[in-house]
């Protein structure tokens, strides 16, 4: 069976991987969400188990001590990290699995799986960047100057991805991640099988 693709979306704080996700996911009915674990609590509207599995820190640094991660970060002081058996057995099951994480996390799964689709969103500018995150009204003028400052650093470490794609309006950011899912699925080394003839 073909294993499923494990694409993964991430870009700076602001950047809108939250709303290209949903959209992604709401256009390609193929793809599962892989639910993130935080150490953060909930924001308003935010349920346990659909935005993310909401933990103590405790709670988090015991999945750490029993490896139950794919992938995690310690991130403006709050844990979020990708629970690593349901994206083995959903992938193996020929199913693709959407993460949307941080650069941090997107790193670390590069190196333990290299045959991920990385998609790095950028933004249109960091004015726009900035309106963003003012826009959310849920960040203090210190941590909004520090995220700010975490961005451009964030936006550097877009050229380590596969993929970048500029997030100006979330349908054309959509279809574009939508043409390169396309192609992902399309290549030889993803199915051998198909060459046995």
């Amino acid at each position: 069976m073909k294993k499923g693709l494990l694409i993964v979306i991430s870009g700076a704080s602001g950047t809108g991987k939250g709303t290209v996700c949903k959209e992604l996911l709401a256009r390609e009915s193929g793809i599962a969400y892989s639910v993130s674990a935080t150490s953060r609590a909930p924001r308003a509207g935010e349920e346990e188990g659909r935005e993310y599995y909401f933990r103590t820190r405790e709670e988090f640094e015991q999945m750490i001590a029993d490896g139950a991660f794919l992938e995690y970060a310690d991130v403006y002081g709050n844990y979020y990290g990708t629970p690593l058996a349901p994206i083995e057995k959903r992938r193996a099951a020929g199913e693709d699995i959407l993460l949307e994480i941080d650069t941090q996390g997107a790193l670390n799964v590069m190196e333990r799986c290299p045959d991920g689709t990385f998609i790095f969103l950028l933004p249109p500018s960091l004015e726009e960047l900035h309106r963003r995150i003012m826009g959310r009204g849920t960040e203090s003028e210190e941590s909004l100057a520090r995220r700010l400052a975490a961005a451009r650093d964030e936006i550097l470490l877009g050229k380590r991805y596969r993929y970048a794609v500029l997030n100006d309006a979330v349908e054309a950011a959509t279809e574009r991640i939508q043409t390169i899912l396309a192609a992902e699925r399309m290549r030889a080394d993803m199915d051998p099988a198909q060459f046995e003839i």
